[in-house]
Formats: structure tokens, C-alpha cells, sequence
């Protein structure tokens, strides 16, 4: 809970305060780079922040949820409830359901990757400051006063440009794309999920749809931010990378592919086997201490 709590005060810090200064990244005159037209708010996106938030938020929680509540009445239903894990809470009494404990586990887990690749991003876009194929739209640079007799002149004036201040800052975040890295580490996440947890024979070829689905939507997220002018190919590529990092490394090292603990009654039965009292086996008398006998007798 305390790591939770500063992984989301991190994030906050880096999303909503001015607390960490955005690198000011200079520019040529006149680059055909980052002279595309200005797309307007994010808000007026195909695929607006609201549209976006709600499904990296919603669809995981709906799918872990009906997942694990599916796969334990399959359990409860195949008699197999007992062979499942329990977490022991207190004593030798108390114990969390096998259902809750899953489920809140790999939400636990999907939330803190979430805010986590909120902050790598961030951190990212504020140390790189990065600028958005629209910025010189934005910021309309006074070429005259910067004395920008030709081309190849490199600006790094912080007071260059005469735009809106707001828009210009948000200008200078673009590497890596957020949107990208949020969408394809919700989608490697259900992904991995799916493919680990749903193992029934019915489902050979709905899986595999569900899962491309859920890539190539997070696809469509990167090629929309391109086609918006709102970042480069670049920033979008940096975005995946992240996301699918984090997502991995989480599923792999952190919940080992959504597998439970060892089943008690097998520890228990090592256990018992370890207590087991050895059997004693009668001894043998050797031939030739049998003959060394007889001879020290006939001798006496």
C-alpha cells in the first residue's frame, strides 16, 4: 500500500503540477518537421483522453472479474475447490477466498503497472521535451526578431516563441506518446491474462481473436496520434516499447503468468513424507563371518 501510495503521488506530480521542469528543446527555422497543422485540444481527438482512460480502467477490471469468477465456479463445480490455494490471513483458521484473493491480486498488480507507465512516460517527455509535429504552429516564432536568415539557423531561445504558453509546453511533451503506452500495456496485460488463465478446450480459436483484437486496437491508438499530427512515429514506437516492457516484466516476474501458489495438500503431503519413521531392515549376516565364526569354534 505505501509503494501504491507513491506511485500515484508521483504520477500526480508529474501529470497535474509544474514541480518537474520540461526540458527546452531548440529548433531550425522553418522546419517542415514541426510545421503541421495544429489538430486542436485533445479532447476533439478521434479517440479523446475520456474514451481512452475509461477503456485501459474498465475493460481490464470486466475481463479479470468475469475471468476469475468463470474459472472458480468451474472449480467449485468440478470438485476441485479444496486442491485450490489459500492464503492464510491469521492463526489456522482464517482464510481469504481463493476468488477474492486473485482477483484483487492481479487488479492490484494491473493498477500499480498502470500508474507506473504513466510515470516513465512522463518522465520521458519532461527530461527529453520532445517536440510535437504541430509545434511550430504553436508557437509562431518571430523569425524576423530570431534573425532567422536561413534554414539551417538553430534557435534555442527560451522566449522564441509568442503562442499560447499552455500550448506550447504541451507541445514540447510528445516522446514517449502516452496514449500509445497506455493502450498497449492494458492490451499485453488481458493478453497475457487470457492466455494463461482461460484453458478450455472451446476456446482454440475465440482466444486468439479476442487477444488480436485487443493488439490491434492498441495499434489504432498509435497510428491515430500519427495521423493527428499530435506525435511522430518515433514518439509512438517508444510508447509500445514501454507499455509492453512493463507489462511483461509485471506478468512474468510479478504474478508468474497468473499462476497460484503450490497446492497445501502437496506441501503437506512432502511434509508428512519428510516425518515419515524410517523402516528397519533385518540385518544379514555376511558368508564370510559366518565361516570366521565356525573356524574360532572348532579352534576352541
Amino acid at each position: 500500500m505505501v509503494i501504491m501510495a507513491g506511485t500515484v503521488m508521483l504520477a500526480y506530480y508529474f501529470e497535474y503540477t509544474d514541480t518537474f521542469t520540461v526540458n527546452v528543446q531548440g529548433f531550425f527555422c522553418y522546419d517542415s518537421s514541426y510545421t503541421k497543422p495544429y489538430p486542436g485540444p485533445d479532447e476533439s481527438s478521434d479517440i479523446p483522453p475520456v474514451l481512452l482512460l475509461s477503456l485501459v480502467t474498465g475493460v481490464p477490471v470486466l475481463v479479470i472479474i468475469v475471468g476469475e469468477t468463470v474459472v472458480f465456479c468451474l472449480q467449485v463445480a468440478t470438485r476441485d475447490f479444496e486442491n485450490q490455494e489459500k492464503t492464510l490471513l491469521t492463526g489456522d483458521c482464517c482464510y481469504i477466498n481463493p476468488l477474492v484473493r486473485r482477483t484483487v491480486r492481479f487488479l492490484g498488480i494491473y493498477t500499480f503497472g498502470l500508474f507506473a507507465t504513466d510515470i516513465f512516460v512522463n518522465a520521458g517527455q519532461v527530461v527529453t521535451g520532445n517536440l510535437a509535429p504541430h509545434f511550430l504552429t504553436v508557437c509562431k516564432p518571430n523569425y524576423t526578431a530570431l534573425g532567422c536568415h536561413q534554414l539551417t539557423q538553430f534557435i534555442t531561445d527560451d522566449n522564441a516563441c509568442t503562442g499560447n504558453p499552455d500550448l506550447v509546453i504541451k507541445a514540447r511533451r510528445t516522446f514517449p506518446s502516452k496514449d500509445a503506452a497506455l493502450s498497449v500495456y492494458a492490451a499485453m496485460y488481458l493478453t497475457m491474462y487470457i492466455t494463461s488463465t482461460i484453458k478450455t478446450k472451446g476456446t482454440r480459436l475465440a482466444k486468439p481473436v479476442l487477444c488480436l483484437g485487443l493488439i490491434c486496437l492498441a495499434f489504432l491508438t498509435g497510428i491515430n496520434r500519427v495521423a493527428e499530427y499530435r506525435n511522430h512515429w518515433s514518439d509512438v514506437i517508444a510508447g509500445f516499447l514501454i507499455g509492453i516492457s512493463i507489462a511483461v516484466f509485471l506478468v512474468v516476474c510479478v504474478v508468474n503468468n497468473f499462476r497460484g501458489r503450490q497446492v497445501e495438500h502437496e506441501n503437506s503431503a512432502v511434509d508428512n513424507f519428510s516425518q515419515m519413521p524410517m523402516i528397519s531392515i533385518p540385518r544379514v549376516e555376511s558368508p564370510l563371518e559366518k565361516n570366521h565364526l565356525t573356524a574360532f569354534a572348532e579352534v576352541t
